[in-house]
């Protein structure tokens, strides 16, 4: 049973890349009374470890991102304007006009440019460049602006969060949401050892990942992420990526791992078995901290399961319930079958 109200937590809470203190918390909080060990790293990452009935026949890593895309601020204008910079990869179109949360405070704003009626006759019909947006805090002057904001502070997205009619809309799904199934599965009985990693900074370049995967030493890992479901009107077939109410993602490649083939094979054949609904990712796109953990030491047998998400990377994403449960349904029988071989 997934704990829906643990995940809007999760998915409210403010953690972009390399400012994850706050979501980092709030895992702590949940996980505590589960893990038989819990170390925070010196990058931020969680690294915790729960005894099973049984030791593992492979040391087994399941591995998920709290870190969110978002923005930050670079300068402060003399009329108090804020200018800032992108956090991961971010269409420019997802960013304009959206309301913010700036800083510590959680100081409102919105992302604005020069008005409509402002705009010159080859302006218009264009998407406006990123060098030309600012953050309106409402602020007077840089004087008065700098009473609140400083330079470097975090910017999160300010959506809502909507559950109905078996859909989740929310920021920062990716990847909260592999955050949650690593805290179910820990609060769970295990039927054997496990090794759970929260990691930071896997939007900038898979960096969190990187350091916690040389220090568990797994022999195996499960991803547990949100990919792109491209299945909107307008897309062609092979290009809808995976499609949102078809169930749990299993990746054979994306551009940053060739995933483990007897791997993939036994979570489809999990998916038969269990009458778990399950697809393949359609196209060889995007990446995930797999492509990080696969290669660390002598090299690690990855796998990726993925809940399909649309809109990835904007200030509001969609998930279905449905496909929620059958990705910790998955993860969960997948997990369990490594650590047996």
């Amino acid at each position: 049973m997934i704990d829906w109200k643990l995940l809007k937590h999760l998915c409210t809470t403010g953690g972009i890349s390399g400012d994850e203190g706050e979501v980092r918390e709030l895992i702590l909080s949940n996980i505590r009374e589960y893990a038989d060990k819990i170390t925070v790293d010196a990058l931020g990452n969680i690294i915790a470890f729960k005894k099973g009935r049984q030791r593992a026949g492979r040391k087994l890593m399941l591995s998920a991102h709290m870190d969110e895309v978002g923005l930050i601020v670079t300068d402060i204008l003399p009329d108090g304007q804020l200018k800032f910079a992108c956090v991961g990869g971010i269409n420019d179109s997802a960013v304009f006009a959206k309301q913010v949360l700036v800083g510590r405070n959680k100081l409102p704003g919105v992302v604005c440019c020069k008005p409509v009626h402002m705009l010159k006759a080859d302006e218009k019909g264009k998407s406006p460049s990123p060098d030309a947006l600012t953050i309106d805090i409402g602020a007077a002057d840089k004087k008065e602006a700098m009473q609140y904001v400083r330079h470097g502070d975090s910017i999160i997205f300010d959506s809502l969060y909507e559950h109905k009619d078996g859909r989740i809309i929310s920021k920062a799904i990716d990847d909260r949401f592999g955050c949650l199934v690593l805290i179910e599965l820990l609060r769970s009985e295990l039927a054997y050892d496990m090794t759970f990693v929260f990691c930071v900074q896997e939007e900038v370049g898979l960096r969190g990942s990187t350091a916690a995967a040389f220090t568990v030493a797994p022999d195996s890992a499960i991803v547990i992420e949100a990919t792109t479901a491209a299945d909107l009107p307008g897309s062609e077939q092979e290009r809808k990526v995976c499609c949102v109410g078809k169930g749990a993602v299993v990746s054979f490649m994306d551009h940053a791992t060739i995933y483990d083939k007897e791997y993939y094979d036994l979570a489809m054949q999990i998916g038969s078995e269990k009458q778990i609904p399950v697809q393949t990712k359609t196209m060889i796109a995007g990446g995930n901290d797999a492509g990080a953990i696969h290669r660390s030491r002598g090299g690690v047998r990855t796998i990726a399961v993925s809940v399909p998400c649309r809109y990835l990377h904007a200030n509001a994403s969609l998930i279905s319930d449905a496909d929620a449960q059958a990705v910790y349904d998955l993860v969960t029988e997948l997990a369990e079958r490594i650590c047996e071989q």
